[in-house]
């Protein structure tokens, strides 16, 4: 054990498997300096740990431990515009709403102002990881990767890639994206901090040329690891039709991403929502991440995504907020709208039974159907995230070895929206949490065994009320 090893005290919830919590009442955590867990014990172990002289005892009396949440798929530059323009569908928002917001971001100073509060924003929240979509803008970029850094948020940030079907202002030229991308691969691996990481970011299939998705597989592949690749994938019919009309040559839209080396096992896509079986075979098979956004996906009228059938299918599923197709910063209205996602499913109103060659076709009538457990959502939360992410073995719950992300939960705290009744069970407060609390609540953020819930924080958000 390291010398100045912490041991946190407390009601200890996290996820084992799918569906599987572990809840350890009074038990206790001990971290590392390097914010590495060394060891989770239950309540019987903890005095004699206690009388260690060479540990530093943290007793945070009734309040839960909790992994920290993992955003699988935010775009930070529309955090300036989240809660509004929602009566649109996908391709309509993204011209009226999306493309004049994004292209403010050419100017360096706003682009830190607006950053800077929704970094903060939503590591406030809880979101201890994210992977974050900025803009095509190579200096913009480069300082949202400086920001989260700079606030010790665990984020995978990616420079948008548009070369055609973009608007005048809002457009790059193929050779200028490709060497803008690798410019700021280059920035963020200059950086060597494991905590902020590049990602290939092409915007979607119908804004990326054949020659640009091409080059960025090849810088994808060009590094061991692999640098991470994301993007959007059959959210919307008329953006799938679109995809077809501009690609027949492909067999389908993951097909697209496909032939031109964007898939494998360190990509991840955002929605999918009406992807095919052989699509999702395909997306299986390569290793490739589910991220689901259901906020987005019925904000934007996408669809409800059949996350019942990916796990059965053996796909990796994580959640994302997809601020501003999604109206909220918290992954705990990720989690429950996965829920309702899952449910509105059951009852024969989301994406199942739209390809008869799977073999889970028909799962979506109600007496076959099981929608998602609040214990399944709060996985896909954490541990599913961080799997989809490549980050699995680092984060997303709390065995031994991986780092010290996680919130420390304070049903009790002043003004919380949360009501602690006689009788209640840790579980029973674990569950109201995750329904009816928010960042009241989440007292502090830990990023690999640092606080980051600090005044520094705070005065960020404050100033952007100024």
């Amino acid at each position: 054990m390291d010398s100045q090893s912490t041991l946190y005290i407390g009601t200890i919830i996290h996820s084992l498997a799918l569906g599987k919590l572990e809840v350890l009442e009074k038990g206790a955590i001990v971290v590392g300096t390097n914010g590495v867990i060394e060891k989770v014990v239950e309540a019987a172990q903890v005095a004699t740990l206690k009388k260690s002289s060479s540990i530093n005892v943290v007793d945070l009396g009734h309040r839960l431990i909790i992994p920290g949440f993992v955003d699988g798929h935010v775009h930070a530059p529309q955090y300036s515009f989240v809660g509004t323009g929602m009566e649109l569908p996908l391709l309509d928002w993204l011209n009226k709403y999306t493309f004049p917001s994004e292209a403010k971001f050419k100017d360096p100073v706003y682009a830190r102002s607006q950053y800077r509060t929704a970094v903060a924003r939503f590591l406030t929240n809880g979101t201890t990881t994210a992977s974050y979509f900025a803009t095509i803008h190579l200096e913009s970029t480069k300082i949202l990767a400086d920001i989260v850094h700079e606030v010790g948020q665990r984020g995978i940030i990616g420079k948008v890639n548009m070369d055609r079907n973009s608007p005048d202002f809002l457009v790059e030229t193929t050779s200028q994206s490709i060497k803008d991308t690798k410019e700021f691969v280059a920035h963020v691996l200059g950086k060597r901090d494991p905590l902020v990481q590049p990602v290939i970011t092409p915007r979607f299939v119908p804004s990326t040329s054949s020659k640009l998705m091409t080059s960025l597989g090849e810088i994808s592949a060009s590094h061991d690891p692999k640098i991470r690749v994301q993007s959007h994938l059959s959210e919307n019919k008329n953006e799938i039709k679109w995809v077809g009309e501009m690609h027949p040559e492909c067999g389908s839209y993951a097909d697209v991403y496909n032939q031109h080396g964007l898939l494998h096992e360190r990509s991840y896509m955002a929605h999918c929502i009406w992807c095919s079986y052989g699509e999702r075979e395909l997306l299986r098979d390569k290793g490739v991440g589910i991220i689901h956004c259901p906020n987005s996906n019925f904000s934007l009228s996408s669809g409800a995504l059949n996350v019942r059938r990916m796990l059965d299918e053996g796909l990796k599923v994580g959640l994302g907020s997809d601020v501003a197709g999604g109206f909220s910063p918290s992954m705990l209205d990720a989690l429950r709208q996965s829920i309702t996602a899952s449910k509105m499913v059951s009852i024969g109103q989301g994406s199942d039974g739209d390809d008869l060659e799977s073999p889970t076709a028909g799962i979506g009538s109600i007496k076959q159907y099981e929608a998602l457990s609040y214990a399944e959502a709060f996985h896909l939360a954490t541990v599913g995230g961080a799997e989809c992410l490549s980050l699995g073995d680092t984060v997303g719950n709390f065995l031994p070895g991986k780092d010290f992300d996680a919130l420390i939960i304070d049903p009790k705290v002043e003004g919380s929206p949360v009501d602690v009744f006689e009788g209640d069970s840790s579980l029973d407060i674990f569950q109201r949490f995750l329904f009816l609390g928010d960042d009241r609540n989440i007292e502090q953020v830990f990023v690999a065994g640092k606080n980051r819930k600090t005044q520094k924080l705070r005065d960020m958000l404050a100033a952007s009320l100024k």
